[in-house]
């Protein structure tokens, strides 16, 4: 991978832009994998962070300005942070500013909300003198050239624009929906909606907010301003700032698939929010495949991470039944395959798999040692776990639920605290079949 620093040079819109990153949400339906750090440090891929994506973008795209707005947990997020991300250099006009929460405006309150978040760091904003700012959500996995964006809003002349993407209506009543004439303009602007409005010409599909803004900057901050002085506001942008927006300014919608980056093994515009452990799970999972629906193998629009200093992947033992070998998966640096298989997994720096273990659809993060004849399936196992020798997972739900946390759907995530509770004892069924 080339050096970041020698990334394209900024288009002129690009170059005159800032990217503010919203990065203090904890992500609660990730359950225990959020227990120590932020959604957006979670890790993704084999060895990227899920935020890495969106400042990837904004690298990608020629945007060389770069805030992150942090809160919850955020040790972990800004340790990635300051050893993958700063190669930035003032001396080329390029920043990367790691902001926070840290009372600026008031001495009473943190972050109230996403607005509010920024609307605490006006001052930073205001030295740097952006002419556009993007607002970014650091929890999702995607590939999007900003700049694409940037003219759109630049064209059409918008108060704000809002990156959007196509859901069928059945299935976008979960997501802030957008509302949009034939133009484009955005009309209304409903959060999570029992029944999502259509798109003109597409009836049976909405629109979802991707939770990506441009704003010409200074209306930006006059908007923030009067938002902080409202009593009555979450201060929100989905809630807020951008609904008020729609009703007194002029919003326009820009589609996803207008700026989403495809590499030529790519069929299709690619954007997950993978907010729970089975959309986790299956979003890594889905990088085994022969041709994976997302491209981390794009040299032409790289994802940037920290890249620890580790020595290759080591398979070894060749015996029947105790041999080293992974089909179908994804081996990070510094693993050792030690007599034991993986299919259809994603190993993390620094896993050791045992003689005779066995996985099976499991994504298993750094530092994972997982004991002597041990069998995983269908499983997420966080950071630095012991898994013991023997341990079976993936084969009995009740065992599996009273243990650990077991999803409807079957995915069972472990962490080291549920491994060191006791064993409770299985409920023996009756003759009638109950416990």
């Amino acid at each position: 991978m080339r050096d970041p620093a020698q990334a394209p040079a900024p288009s002129p819109w690009a170059r005159s832009a800032m990217a503010f990153v919203l990065a203090g949400g904890r992500g609660s339906r990730l359950m225990e994998l959020t227990d120590r750090r932020a959604k957006p440090a979670v890790f993704f891929g084999g060895k990227s962070r899920i935020i890495d994506f969106a400042l990837s973008n904004a690298l990608n795209s020629g945007i060389r300005r770069v805030a992150v707005a942090t809160q919850y947990k955020a040790h972990s997020l800004i340790r990635h942070l300051q050893r993958g991300w700063n190669f930035f250099r003032a001396e080329r006009n390029e920043s990367f500013d790691i902001l926070p929460a840290s009372q600026r405006v008031s001495e009473h309150n943190w972050y109230l909300g996403t607005a509010d978040a920024v609307y605490q760091n006006i001052d930073i904003i205001e030295d740097l003198a952006p002419r556009h700012t993007v607002i970014l959500a650091g929890d999702h996995v995607y590939k999007m050239d900003y700049e694409r964006m940037l003219r759109q809003h630049v064209d059409s002349g918008a108060d704000v624009t809002v990156s959007c993407i196509a859901f069928p209506r059945e299935q976008s009543s979960g997501f802030g929906i957008v509302a949009v004439d034939e133009a484009g303009r955005i009309t209304d602007f409903l959060e999570k909606p029992k029944d999502p409005p259509g798109i003109p010409g597409q009836p049976d599909m909405s629109l979802a907010s991707m939770g990506i803004y441009v704003f010409e900057t200074q209306y930006m901050i006059e908007v923030l301003r009067r938002d902080a002085a409202d009593p009555h506001s979450s201060h929100d942008f989905g809630k807020d700032i951008i609904p008020r927006i729609v009703q007194e300014g002029r919003a326009v919608a820009h589609r996803f698939e207008g700026s989403c980056v495809m590499s030529a093994q790519e069929t299709a515009p690619y954007w997950r929010d993978v907010g729970t452990v089975d959309a986790y799970w299956e979003a890594n999972i889905d990088l085994t495949d022969v041709n994976p629906p997302l491209d981390l193998y794009d040299r032409d629009w790289p994802i940037w991470t920290h890249a620890e200093v580790v020595p290759p992947a080591k398979f070894v033992h060749d015996e029947i039944g105790r041999r080293g070998e992974a089909i179908s998966s994804l081996v990070s640096g510094g693993c050792i395959i030690s007599g034991g298989s993986a299919r259809r997994s994603l190993l993390f720096t620094g896993v050791h798999l045992h003689s005779y273990a066995r996985l099976d659809q499991a994504v298993l993060l750094p530092g994972v040692d997982v004991g002597r004849g041990a069998r995983l399936s269908r499983v997420v196992v966080d950071r630095d776990v012991h898994i013991p020798p023997g341990l079976v997972v993936g084969e009995d739900p009740v065992l599996d639920a009273a243990r650990f946390r077991r999803t409807e759907s079957g995915v069972v995530l472990i962490t080291q605290p549920m491994l060191d509770r006791p064993i409770p004892d299985r409920p023996i069924p009756d003759r009638f079949g109950g416990a």
